[in-house]
């Protein structure tokens, strides 16, 4: 199997010179290194071409790298159920760049992109319908970039008085404190298994 995936990176490479940045083979697994330029005649060739005939899209997503000056990894999944692979494209942008939409070509990746936007805040141009799929309408921020607080920034609640849905902002109720974590009470005495062998001259 290894062996049929170099020979596929090879192939696709020499045929898409123009998209392939570089690919390698991990773990049983071909990951290509796309040009943003070219990623949707890339993965046009990818559907079409009779060696590959990727026509299902599995996923996709994106990584986080805010120390990177191209600081998003856009990632996508495609299977080829006739010739029994499966191929990891990847594809570097920085926070200003947009990506081109492939619904054109996978009509799936509707959603998948929409998730994408809502989640990193990475624009698809050509896409039919690019707003938030997970978040509410009104959320500010993307809550996986690395750089988003755990808190957020509001929270929502149900308010019986006026009979509707709340915003907030958040609020932290308790001040951080010291803990001592190796025990459930505060301040307890305890002693951990194996300390009454315990040298006291050492």
């Amino acid at each position: 199997m290894t062996e049929a995936l170099h020979e596929l990176g090879e192939h696709i490479a020499a045929r898409r010179s123009d998209s392939v940045v570089d690919w390698h083979v991990a773990t049983g697994e071909l990951t290509v290194e796309a040009a943003l330029s070219n990623i949707v005649g890339l993965v046009e060739f990818l559907q079409t071409d009779p060696t590959c005939r990727f026509s299902t899209l599995i996923d996709i997503t994106a990584v986080d790298y805010p120390e990177r000056p191209r600081r998003f990894d856009v990632v996508y999944h495609f299977l080829s159920m006739y010739q029994n692979h499966r191929i990891r494209l990847k594809v570097a942008v920085r926070e200003e760049d947009v990506v081109p939409s492939i619904t054109g070509v996978h009509p799936s990746a509707n959603w998948f992109e929409r998730e994408v936007f809502d989640m990193f805040g990475i624009l698809f141009p050509g896409h039919p319908d690019l707003r938030r799929i997970l978040t509410d309408y009104g959320f500010r921020g993307h809550p996986l970039r690395k750089d988003f607080p755990t808190t957020g920034y509001t929270e929502v609640r149900y308010d019986e008085v006026e009979k509707r849905v709340v915003y907030e902002p958040v609020s932290l109720v308790q001040e951080y404190r010291q803990f001592d974590f190796m025990s459930p009470w505060e301040g307890a005495e305890y002693i951990l298994p194996g300390d009454e062998k315990r040298d006291p001259a050492k």
